[in-house]
């Protein structure tokens, strides 16, 4: 019998509460419901970095795979610095790992708007992607640049650099005028006495 996401989301919260959260034991759940997930197009930030700290107080339970998504899933909440956060809870050497190496230098790329390059990237290792349910959704939303620069007048010069519309050239001084007639101050006037 399988629970649905929203069933697990409460069994997880649950065992986030208190002592709970640093228990090896719920390691089994918690990494079922990062493939829940996955699989399910859902996100939960909190329960994740519990399986990355479990991870490094527990070093002999560690699983590349659940990293894995576990950065996947961060990737496709970007602007948000989720990716860093779990990004800084992997040891050094887990991240010298294959998949885990391929989806940092993915996740550098978003980062640094080498748009390009990223799909180009992602197009060879497909495979890091399987069973990330709407991560290409999710991260087209993100590289919508180009609406932005339409939008408030960014451009683009032939090196791909961007440049963000001076403000300064568009501000439009305001001129404010206050009617006060001599009634109302008279009666101001007159306590300050």
């Amino acid at each position: 019998m399988s629970l649905s996401f929203e069933q697990m989301r409460a069994n997880v919260g649950k065992l986030l509460r208190g002592i709970d959260r640093y228990n090896p034991e719920n390691l089994a759940t918690l990494e079922r419901y990062v493939e829940t997930q996955a699989r399910e197009n859902a996100y939960d930030l909190e329960a994740n970095l519990a399986v990355l700290k479990l991870y490094q107080f527990n070093p002999a339970y560690f699983q590349t795979q659940v990293t894995s998504q576990i950065l996947l899933k961060a990737l496709t909440n970007l602007p948000h610095t989720d990716f860093t956060l779990c990004k800084c809870m992997i040891d050094q050497t887990h991240q010298e790992e294959r998949p885990i190496r391929q989806i940092l230098y993915l996740g550098n790329l978003l980062e640094t708007c080498h748009f390009q390059s990223f799909w180009t990237s992602l197009e060879e290792n497909r495979e890091l992607i399987d069973g990330i349910t709407g991560f290409e959704d999710s991260v087209r939303k993100y590289t919508q640049v180009k609406v932005w620069m339409n939008k408030y007048g960014w451009t683009e010069n032939e090196d791909g650099q961007i440049f963000i519309y001076n403000q300064e050239e568009s501000v439009k001084p305001k001129n404010i005028v206050e009617k006060i007639d001599f009634e109302s101050v008279s009666s101001i006037m007159a306590t300050s006495q």
